[in-house]
């Protein structure tokens, strides 16, 4: 069993061992093999993501999150109202999926995907080692008294730290209100976009606190998926971990002794090099963000002292401690189902999604109208709302070919993200009415394509 001591689940490693004071981090970097496939993945989506609100697909922006006007786009899909259940049924699939891919592998979106770790740990704490030196120079920079040298490397990081927290602001509001209004606010003149303005400045602190000061908090207190990580792991679930049957007792290399302890040295670099803090050496915590900087140091180690490597590594509990091989749980069995099921519905959805959505309304108040003696009609009020990235000319036209349209409002286009509404009376001859009842449909065509077709009820008394 591994020699965690007994209380070490009671307190977060961030705060000191009397709870009343913050306990700052300077984790030391190694740049393994994993360091630099999580620098690949971390450029991939920082390139993605300082890039995506100026990229345009089918003439929309790649992503756009606009809640205030409700209308996201994702790679050239608009969605409007109107497919807000398709958002929120994306949004659920999203998050079981999350939820699926922790439990077979654990926390490591936190560690290589979540912007929140790549700004930390591949902007933020580049900037500062660039500046301020190693972890060893960064805590005698910070102990040391004021002077010139800590002035000048403290307002020079901060500044830089300010000044990058500011474009990330600018990029998340592209992301919301779009690269165009952001544009506006950024060259107008401040009287015409105040709460925008605002904004900017109100994100780009926020920023600024969560990079300087809150750091590894926001993994360890704030974020819940940390928490919700203890409910979703089982033994079966593929994580960082220490193989403490290998590598306990723990002991320093005796030169010219035989050795008669685990493989781990106790030289504690996995706990120098963890971000929040940890020692994984304790076993599964919260604050584990499986970032695998302690893989690398520990790969490191074992190479040095010709011991076989991943004596941390990616691991389940039953394969430390019963030596078996993955197997799915009936856990992922169910996730999975769920997940197939959302994606399916999602998609079959998403085929069916039309160009244009109809509805269509009686007139209130209205039943029929006896025309003549040979026809009969009803008054319908409908609204055609445009899902495109363009205008749309249309026409409206029956299923039933006897059917004929009277229009009192029509329309013949629908300017791009809005909508018309037209009202018309649709005539049947009285021959044609067998029940008082009868099922109506309608197409719209645009440039010789059917994009909608919607079905009303035709009320009037069956001919005898």
């Amino acid at each position: 069993m591994s020699q965690a001591p007994a209380n070490f689940r009671n307190q977060i490693s961030t705060l000191t061992d009397d709870g009343n004071k913050r306990k700052w981090i300077y984790p030391s970097l190694i740049k393994g093999k994993l360091y630099r496939y999580r620098s690949l993945v971390s450029l991939f989506f920082l390139t993605l993501l300082f890039s995506a609100p100026f990229m345009k697909l089918n003439g929309e922006q790649l992503i756009l999150l606009n809640v205030l006007e409700r209308k996201f786009v994702f790679f050239g899909i608009i969605f409007w109202p109107q497919d807000f259940y398709l958002f929120v049924l994306a949004l659920l699939s999203f998050i079981v999926f999350i939820v699926l891919f922790t439990v077979v592998f654990g926390r490591v979106f936190c560690g290589w995907v979540c912007p929140q770790t790549i700004f930390m740990e591949m902007v933020f704490r580049k900037i500062e080692t660039w500046i301020e030196g190693d972890h060893i120079h960064k805590k005698k920079l910070d102990d040391a008294p004021l002077n010139w040298e800590k002035v000048y490397k403290k307002t020079l990081k901060h500044s830089l730290f300010f000044f990058i927290s500011f474009l990330i602001s600018n990029i998340f509001l592209a992301f919301i209100i779009g690269k165009e209004t952001l544009i506006k606010i950024i060259t107008e003149p401040v009287s015409k976009h105040v709460s925008g303005f605002i904004s900017l400045w109100v994100f780009a602190f926020v920023f600024y606190l969560v990079f300087s000061r809150m750091r590894e908090l926001v993994c360890t207190v704030v974020c819940p998926y940390g928490r919700l990580q203890g409910v979703l792991l089982d033994n079966q679930s593929i994580i960082v971990a220490y193989d403490y049957e290998r590598g306990e007792p723990r002991n320093k290399i005796s030169r010219g002794l035989e050795n008669v302890h685990g493989d781990c040295i106790d030289c504690k670099l996995c706990v120098q090099v963890c971000p929040t803090g940890i020692d994984i050496r304790n076993g599964t915590q919260m604050e584990c963000i499986n970032c695998t900087a302690c893989i690398d140091a520990c790969d490191m180690v074992m190479e040095k002292v010709n011991r076989p490597l991943r004596l941390i590594g990616f691991k389940s509990e039953s394969e430390i401690k019963n030596k078996t091989n993955f197997r799915v749980s009936k856990k992922i069995y169910g996730y999975s189902v769920v997940l197939l099921f959302l994606v399916t519905v999602l998609t079959v959805l998403l085929l069916r999604r039309t160009d244009v959505e109809t509805t269509i309304l009686r007139a209130s108040g209205t039943l029929y109208q006896l025309r003549d003696k040979d026809s009969v009609s009803n008054l319908y009020t409908a609204e055609l709302v445009n899902k495109t990235n363009a205008s749309i000319k249309f026409k409206l036209l029956p299923d039933d070919s006897k059917a004929k349209i009277q229009y009192i409002q029509g329309a013949d286009s629908i300017a791009y993200g809005s909508s018309v509404k037209i009202t018309f009376f649709v005539l049947l001859p009285l021959r044609a009415i067998h029940r008082y009842k009868t099922a109506i449909g309608f197409y719209i065509i645009s440039h010789e394509k059917k994009i909608d077709h919607f079905e009303t009820t035709f009320i009037a008394p069956p001919n005898e």
